[in-house]
């Protein structure tokens, strides 16, 4: 999306006009805002799932997730206003998928990062949008990143004395709720218009937190600091990438946006090290790369097959 040369209102004088940028400078100036606004959401949510990983000890996977989806839910009612009373039975259906699959997603990734660390639980939720880019595909790229992502993942769940299975089982839940996730939201912005589905979704959500909440909550009582680090992780992890996101939508094509969201388990396994002093070993780190490199040659073959060069549906 291109820039007015000059903002309503103002003449456009001849001196004005050799100022303004040109159509083909304003497209690389959004563009390369928009990669900043992609950088700065994946930094923001994956500090924010390192900063709800520090409430762990206190208030416990379930009642940070709890806050979360409060937070989230206050967002995106405030911000899209869903007309509840007016969904049909075909609209709540997904609507209510798309809700228990969120809470479930978050569940389990947030539960897996207490246990196997933020960048290995990232990278293995990662696995769900892959999953669903490559479905159907018999392109032999495809199938060449699909055995190198296999292949890694094997790698990181390699059996060692210190190996988590039951960490590594609910990242992988995670990675199949996030495909899940990907196929409602689907169906959902085709019955429904705008932001209105997913706000919908969140607020069901929160209310399904609220027995869940309330009892982790009783169960593990928070401290100022632990209720503060988990509110910053809702603001984080789904405030700033959701406004961060839209503005970049504007200014990026959706595959490329597709592409970029592959270094957020690189962001995550850094930000583990600098926050929460979690350490990956060099086999660990090759297969982190080898899953971002599949993810992100998937999804660009992706828009390359669509017709007349579109861009694909964002299935990362």
């Amino acid at each position: 999306m291109t820039s007015p040369s000059a903002p309503p209102g103002i003449a456009t004088t001849p001196t004005a006009a050799r100022a303004a940028p040109t159509p083909g400078s304003a497209r690389r100036g959004g563009r390369w805002s928009g990669i900043g606004l992609m950088l700065g959401s994946g930094l923001s949510n994956q500090s924010g799932a390192a900063v709800a990983a520090l409430a762990f000890p206190v208030l416990g996977p379930a009642g940070v997730v709890a806050v979360r989806q409060w937070v989230a839910a206050a967002v995106l009612g405030a911000t899209a206003r869903p007309r509840l009373r007016g969904f049909t039975a075909a609209q709540w259906r997904p609507v209510l998928a798309l809700a228990v699959v969120f809470a479930a997603m978050n569940l389990s990734l947030y539960t897996a990062i207490g246990r196997i660390g933020l960048g290995l639980a990232v990278t293995l939720e990662f696995l769900g949008p892959l999953t669903v880019a490559l479905a159907g595909s018999r392109r032999r790229t495809d199938l060449w990143a699909a055995s190198a992502a296999a292949v890694a993942v094997a790698v990181l769940a390699r059996p060692t004395p210190s190996t988590d299975y039951l960490g590594i089982s609910l990242a992988l839940l995670a990675a199949a709720c996030w495909a899940c996730y990907i196929l409602c939201n689907r169906v959902v912005g085709a019955r429904l218009p705008g932001m209105e589905g997913p706000a919908a979704a969140a607020l069901v959500s929160g209310v399904l937190y609220l027995p869940v909440g309330g009892w982790a909550l009783w169960q593990h009582p928070p401290t100022a600091a632990s209720l503060g680090c988990a509110l910053a992780a809702g603001v984080l992890s789904s405030v700033v990438p959701f406004a961060s996101d839209l503005l970049a939508l504007r200014r990026v094509p959706p595959h490329l946006f597709g592409v970029f969201m592959s270094v957020n388990p690189v962001l995550a396994a850094l930000i583990g090290l600098a926050v929460l002093g979690q350490h990956l070993d060099a086999a660990s780190w090759l297969a982190v790369a080898v899953i971002v490199t599949a993810d992100a040659v998937v999804v660009s073959l992706a828009h390359r097959r669509v017709p007349g060069g579109a861009a694909a549906p964002a299935d990362a």
